[in-house]
């Protein structure tokens, strides 16, 4: 679905949403961010959609250890794109995080701001 297979116009020309997250009911508050059950499988996960281009920015709202949520930049043809995409998550399906909103995002200002061609 996302892959290289898509031209570099047709990434850019995907609008931007604005996902928020929240450490789910079966996160760990013992334990560092990077030492919770399949971190490393979680890591390569969100590693691939930055590689693909899906997330642009992301990252927990506050300290590595103490937030609760989490915020990406995502590129997407539509908001459910977003929401199957993340559902392959590995925690996801273990109630690691939870995706609480996805919202359009008009950019006016800064280096994420599109250019009229």
């Amino acid at each position: 679905m996302w892959g290289n297979s898509g031209s570099a116009s047709e990434v850019f020309s995907m609008p931007y949403f604005v996902v928020t997250r929240e450490r789910g009911g079966d996160w760990d508050w013992s334990v560092p961010m990077r030492h919770q059950a399949e971190w490393d499988a979680h890591a390569r996960f969100m590693d691939a959609l930055v590689d693909e281009g899906f997330v642009v920015a992301g990252g927990p709202l506050g300290t590595e250890d103490e937030a609760a949520r989490v915020l990406h930049v995502v590129t997407a043809p539509e908001a459910s794109a977003i929401e199957t995409r993340l559902a392959e998550d590995p925690w996801t399906a273990m109630r690691l995080l939870k995706t609480v909103s996805i919202e359009p995002w008009t950019v006016l200002l800064g280096g994420f701001a599109r250019r009229a061609s």
